[in-house]
């Protein structure tokens, strides 16, 4: 039913904590390995616990890449799980959980603490805004209005993305295509919000998020790309005046990356 596509790029020193936390689950899931940049060092990872590589042999950004993701495997729920990040023991077993209960979820996910320099980081400013946008769906008689979905996305990217699974019958083909560097999560959820369906989420904090200054958010972030693309977004939220007045804000959250 459920598969975990962990996305790898290059060599990185995380890839291996990443995947001993997805196969480390309460409940035991599918598990595969997805990238656009084979070499030894992700083989050699695949070889060692047995995982199958499916290579993207016609990369054409970031975006593209996460929709490979999650169209390479047939399993109704598709996890991509992002290289430097770690998933908690109960993760997979939640997530299924709530599918059952709820079969019309667009996407199902979690909330999540940020990882610096090997510590748990479970609360700072961001992580707080976060949470308090993201408080109407935790009912589930607003889950599924597109006005609360929008809602929640219109002050910013609330939704951590390594924390989404996909509900793959309830989702198009291409839900990241886009030639965005950095927001090509917040343009999917934002294009996902207009669809019937449910943005389920569960409260608890089932995932770990890394932060650290080789990431690519980290260096997109310091090329001010992510201030420019979070204005375009914005404004399909509100009108360029007030989505000028709330960018200037969002970028305030940016220091998160680098504290």
């Amino acid at each position: 039913m459920h598969t975990f596509v962990v996305l790898a790029y290059k060599e990185s020193k995380y890839l291996e904590e990443c995947i001993k936390s997805v196969l480390n689950q309460s409940l035991k899931t599918n598990v595969v390995i997805a990238t656009s940049t084979p070499n030894d060092y992700i083989y050699d990872m695949a070889k060692k616990y047995n995982l199958d590589v499916i290579v993207n042999e016609n990369s054409k950004g970031i975006g593209y890449d996460f929709d490979f993701a999650v169209n390479c495997v047939n399993t109704e729920l598709v996890t991509v799980a992002h290289q430097d990040d770690i998933y908690d023991y109960e993760y997979a077993k939640s997530v299924v959980s709530v599918y059952e209960k709820n079969k019309n979820s667009i996407i199902i996910f979690t909330d999540y603490y940020e990882i610096k320099n090997g510590n748990k980081v479970l609360s700072n400013k961001n992580l707080k805004i976060k949470r308090i946008l993201l408080s109407p769906l935790r009912l589930k008689l607003l889950n599924s209005l597109k006005i609360v979905k929008r809602m929640v996305l219109s002050f910013g990217c609330s939704i951590c993305c390594p924390s989404v699974t996909f509900v793959k019958a309830n989702i198009t083909k291409e839900i990241f295509a886009c030639d965005f560097k950095c927001d090509v999560d917040w343009n999917a959820w934002e294009k996902l919000s207009n669809r019937k369906g449910k943005f389920s989420f569960i409260h608890f904090k089932l995932m770990g998020h890394r932060v650290h200054d080789d990431s690519t958010t980290t260096e997109i972030i310091k090329d001010n790309i992510r201030t420019k693309e979070d204005y375009e977004i914005l404004c399909r939220f509100w009108p360029k005046f007030i989505a000028k007045f709330i960018n200037k804000f969002y970028k305030k959250s940016e220091d998160s990356n680098f504290k």
